[in-house]
């Protein structure tokens, strides 16, 4: 007897008990998304003295972290992305003008001596005005920030009402030394003052006190820096002198703020998403498939655990993408399941007599190949939005591939464990495999020869796409601002609003070229590079003039990230269909290849199409939708192209038209079934989710619609009209597998 199934049984166990511990001791890392805070991506700049490479971006990176922690950021998340840019999270900070002003700015620091009063006509780099407006003749740096050792903001009664701030230096003979010069001019002479500039900016210039004696200077090392600071003022200027200058300049090129309140709500809508899509899931497989697919609905929860706990293991941070990536991958879950229980009831159909054990053994055999190719395809999409998305997005390709993988361990141990347990036990009817089922017996009684009528679903697919081109043409593209750049806000209002008097207000506010777009107490503001002081100002008109309104989102991407990101999700596509039409042509041939990456374009065409007409925003979540949509249709066309290369190397001399017709027609109830499981998730979705997910999940459902029709009335056709033109001869059978020569007769004595 085998031990295959005890080794199998061992690793499901030792899995699902690691991904238990892992769950239960780990805690989730959610994203600014799901707890609300503010995101700041910055990019690094040449500067005159320093170019912007690694080394001095990992610099500012060090200087940024500093200063996080000074502004009492709890659990502050800062990251290096390529050469030259950095991620700043910061939960729970609501207020975008705060963080980037304290977290971007230069904050070159430099102690300065006075040469006096400038005359009218004097220019240059060392001629500045004070605090009062008096402009200064300054001598070169005496004293540079890097020799400051500590900074704070301080508040003496003694002294009089408001806050200063003390510095500490490293080196206290350059401080002593630069005062002692200052202190041979005769009071109130400007020379007598020590500029204290930052960025460029006189923020303070005080007079050395007359009890300190020429040459002498100020002993101990330290000063205080007075201006009639707030103590907010005092506190943010404390926290640059002492995080240090950067290296070099910062450009803020995108910025993310969501409410606290916003998160909670995505939390719980994609909960729900996630239960009723579950339920809905494991009633439709346990209907269809009977105790086989209550089974199944075991392992789908041992999927979700192994998922999560993966999440938590790699430490990867859960957004609001990412938990619909979560979600759907249920729906891709039931994929592998059901190509497998289709595979086994045609077995068990051709040879019942050999029991339900040994149909379900060559069932996992026979579709490992197509699941694998499936797998590998949804892989490639994930990776290129892992390597070319931007933002949360990114978060939605960790967790489809995780999904993905979850899947396979799901679908191909801890499925085929459990069934192989219960398959001695169970009559053929009540497992659910005795029967081929009601949607193969009405194909099979049916028969239609699709292939007849190719070239007339050739000519519909292009009319579905002119369609498509002339929405694009005729109402062109919503294109969001992650690639346009520009400002998106949303606030939602105490009482329901009227769209007209929202866009008054807003025109009125000073936006008038603004796209406002009003849903129930939402309300979405589209504009240009305007800055965090014009949204403020926005807020108080919205507040004015409909009421109380808070602000729940706030997204600013700069012009030049939002051309990069444009262009990569140009790139993303293209190389996604590239991806394809290699990978298939290797897998299978070339013209498989080419009548699938074909059929795709028509899936695409669609899905782009409709989102023209219906107006729909195109944005990085779309574009999320849209490599879904690629992997999930090439996932139906292997399996498709599957069944034709096996069929086609059993019969090399059957026409290959009814080939094709017969593969398709043998595997509609794997596509109705993965498609129904499919749409259940994304239905839930779709009911459950925000307005973001709703479009993702309307994408993804025309998507699935076209990319299933697809494989049978366009991919079919193709190959069909490729295969005419060619000249290869058909595949070579498989050859049966020897089991190995053992040594002796046998017998035992």
């Amino acid at each position: 007897m085998s031990r295959a199934p005890v080794w199998r049984a061992v690793v499901a166990c030792a899995v699902i008990a690691t991904a238990f511990i892992l769950a239960f001791t780990l805690s989730p890392r959610l994203g600014l998304d799901l707890r609300g805070g503010t995101q700041l991506v910055f990019e690094t700049r040449d500067s005159p003295t320093a170019k912007a490479d690694s080394e001095a971006t990992d610099r500012a990176l060090d200087v940024l972290r500093r200063r996080a922690d000074a502004l009492g950021v709890v659990d502050p998340t800062l990251v290096r992305s390529g050469e030259r840019r950095i991620i700043v999270e910061l939960p729970g900070v609501l207020d975008p003008r705060q963080a980037a002003e304290v977290i971007g700015r230069t904050a070159q620091l430099a102690f300065h001596p006075v040469r006096g009063a400038a005359g009218p006509a004097e220019q240059g780099d060392t001629v500045l005005p004070d605090e009062s407006g008096t402009r200064l003749r300054l001598g070169p740096v005496a004293v540079s920030g890097d020799a400051v050792t500590d900074a704070a903001a301080r508040s003496d009664p003694q002294q009089g009402p408001g806050w200063f701030v003390t510095v500490d230096f490293r080196d206290a003979g350059a401080w002593q030394r630069l005062t002692g010069a200052a202190a041979c001019e005769a009071p109130g002479d400007p020379k007598r003052r020590v500029a204290i500039v930052l960025d460029r900016e006189i923020i303070s210039s005080p007079q050395v006190d007359p009890s300190v004696a020429c040459r002498a200077g100020m002993p101990g090392g330290s000063t205080q820096i007075t201006g009639s600071f707030t103590q907010q003022e005092a506190d943010e200027l404390a926290v640059l002198i002492k995080g240090g200058a950067l290296p070099v300049p910062l450009t803020l090129v995108e910025q993310r703020t969501v409410g606290p309140t916003l998160g909670e709500q995505a939390i719980e809508a994609s909960a729900k998403a996630g239960v009723a899509g579950l339920a809905l899931t494991t009633l439709f497989i346990v209907v269809v498939y009977r105790v086989v697919g209550l089974l199944a609905a075991v392992a789908l929860a041992a999927y979700g655990l192994i998922s999560y706990a993966a999440l938590l293991a790699l430490g990867a941070t859960l957004t609001l993408p990412g938990l619909a990536g979560f979600v759907l991958a249920i729906g891709m879950a039931v994929d592998a399941n059901v190509l497998v229980f289709e595979r086994a009831r045609e077995e068990y159909g051709r040879r019942p007599g050999r029991g339900l054990r040994a149909a379900l053994d060559r069932g996992f055999r026979h579709a490992w190949s197509a699941i694998a190719d499936s797998g590998i395809t949804t892989l490639v999409a994930a990776g290129l939005l892992f390597w070319l998305a931007s933002g949360p997005v990114r978060g939605f390709g960790v967790t489809l591939a995780i999904g993905v993988l979850a899947s396979l361990v799901s679908a191909m141990l801890i499925t085929r464990v459990l069934i192989h347990l219960a398959a001695g036990r169970l009559s053929p009817r009540l497992s659910g495999l005795g029967r081929v089922g009601w949607v193969r017996t009405w194909v099979v009684r049916r028969g239609p020869d699709l292939m007849a009528r190719g070239r007339l679903w050739l000519g519909l697919a292009g009319v579905l796409t002119a369609a498509a081109v002339a929405g694009l043409v005729l109402h062109g593209l919503n294109v969001g601002v992650e690639f346009t750049g520009g400002r998106l806000v949303e606030f939602a209002a105490s009482r329901p609003v009227g769209g007209e008097a929202a866009r008054q207000v807003v025109s009125g506010a000073g936006h008038p070229q603004a796209v406002v777009q009003v849903s129930g107490e939402a309300i979405t503001v589209r504009t240009g590079q305007i800055s965090a002081d014009e949204v403020a100002g926005l807020e108080r008109a919205l507040d004015a003039g409909l009421g109380e309104v808070t602000k729940q989102r706030d997204e600013l991407i700069g012009p030049s990230l939002g051309e990069e990101l444009r262009r990569n999700a140009f790139v993303a596509l293209g190389v996604a269909l590239g991806a394809q039409l290699v990978y298939l042509a290797v897998r299978f041939r070339w013209t498989f290849g080419a009548a699938a990456v074909l059929a795709l374009v028509v899936d695409a065409a669609a899905v782009v199409g409709a989102f023209a007409w219906l107006g729909k925003p195109v944005d990085g979540v779309f574009l999320a939708a849209m490599l879904t949509v690629i992997g999930y249709s090439i996932n139906d066309k292997v399996v498709v192209f599957d069944r034709v290369r096996e069929l086609w190397s059993a019969q090399r001399d059957r026409p290959f038209a009814e080939v094709v017709n017969g593969a398709i027609l043998q595997t509609v109830p794997r596509t109705v079934n993965t498609g129904m499981g499919a749409l259940f998730i994304l239905v839930a979705l779709a009911v459950f989710g925000g307005d973001s997910l709703r479009d993702f999940a309307i994408a993804l459902v025309i998507g699935i619609v076209a990319g299933t029709a697809s494989s049978a009335f366009v991919a079919g056709p193709l190959a069909v009209e490729l295969e005419r033109r060619g000249d290869r001869p058909p595949p070579e059978p498989a050859r049966p597998r020897r089991a190995p020569a053992r040594d002796g007769s046998g017998a035992v004595v």
